[in-house]
């Protein structure tokens, strides 16, 4: 029988960077709060962590970041004028994201990487697995990667990452990942990780997105890692060393995924999810897409 390991219940979204690729509007906006469409992207990252069962949410911050903290509390102004106007809708959309999920908030102080941030949630998840979910990457809703990693976490203990196949000429945008098949078609395990390698000299082209399952051993190799490329304590270090040696924390398996997936990282990619996701939404959708034909058309005879 298969050994089941303990069930996890906590997720950590990293949101201390400063946003600048979308300067000047990030001057005093954090880049989470962005609205993709009419929610900001930090919104559908909690959504996915609670969908997966993950109700208990620390979100790494740091200065300028108030804003995520009062998006997640109630406004009881806003409520009272709204609910005085009789506008339930509204109200209602309002009320959701206060309701979402019991949220924990901690300062990172100096951005010193993802790996540092990471680090500042030990004290609250403790000695136990728990998931990662960084807020440049949005996963669509019909596509559940992070159901899936928790169910592989739980079968084969240890951590678990997400990966995408990317063209070979991208890979030095993301992680890297050396691996192995297993008899899951979409699970791999990890043997080796790089942080974005020169594409001659990537082991593949599996490139880490995203999301992570992680065994609890990751904070004490953390606390000894030193920083990596970029000057910052990388993630992808400790778990290159939690790869190499599974008695440490156990193995690392990938999962591949295949599914949907909206970049709001890069301004071009931005773009692109909102027009993606306005495109399916039942309120929006049908006009929106008769709009964008008749503008493509417009454009292609122009040109």
């Amino acid at each position: 029988m298969t050994e089941l390991h303990p069930r996890i219940s906590k997720a950590v979204i990293p949101a201390a960077g400063l946003g600048t690729r979308f300067l000047p509007a990030t001057k005093a906006t954090p880049k989470e709060m962005l609205p993709v469409v009419d929610k900001p992207a930090i919104q559908y990252v909690v959504e996915e962590a609670v969908t997966a069962g993950l109700e208990d949410v620390l979100m790494v911050t740091g200065r300028n970041k108030r804003p995520l903290e009062d998006h997640f509390d109630r406004n009881y102004e806003l409520e009272s004028a709204l609910g005085k106007k009789g506008d339930a809708d509204r109200l209602a959309k309002v009320q959701e994201s206060s309701d979402l999920a019991t949220m924990h908030y901690v300062r990172q102080g100096d951005p010193r990487g993802l790996g540092h941030a990471v680090l500042c949630a030990a004290p609250h998840v403790g000695n136990e697995p728990f998931a990662v979910l960084l807020g440049d990457d949005l996963i669509d809703p019909r596509d559940p990667l992070l159901q899936r990693m928790i169910e592989v976490q739980e079968q084969h203990g240890g951590s678990v990452i997400a990966l995408m196949e990317v063209a070979p000429e991208q890979i030095h945008l993301y992680g890297c990942a050396a691996v192995e098949s297993t008899e899951d078609g979409d699970v791999v395990k990890v043997t080796g990780l790089v942080e974005k390698p020169d594409p001659a000299e990537a082991p593949s082209n599996y490139a880490i997105i995203g999301r992570y399952v992680l065994d609890p051993h990751v904070f004490d190799i953390l606390r000894k890692t030193e920083p990596g490329r970029g000057g910052e304590i990388q993630l992808t270090d400790a778990l290159q060393q939690l790869a190499e040696d599974e008695k440490v924390g156990g193995p690392v398996h990938g999962v591949v995924f295949e599914g949907r997936r909206y970049d709001t990282g890069d301004r071009a990619d931005y773009l692109r999810a909102i027009v993606r996701l306005a495109c399916e939404r039942e309120d929006l959708g049908p006009d929106f897409r008769t709009w964008l034909r008749s503008f493509v058309a417009e454009e292609m005879q122009e040109r």
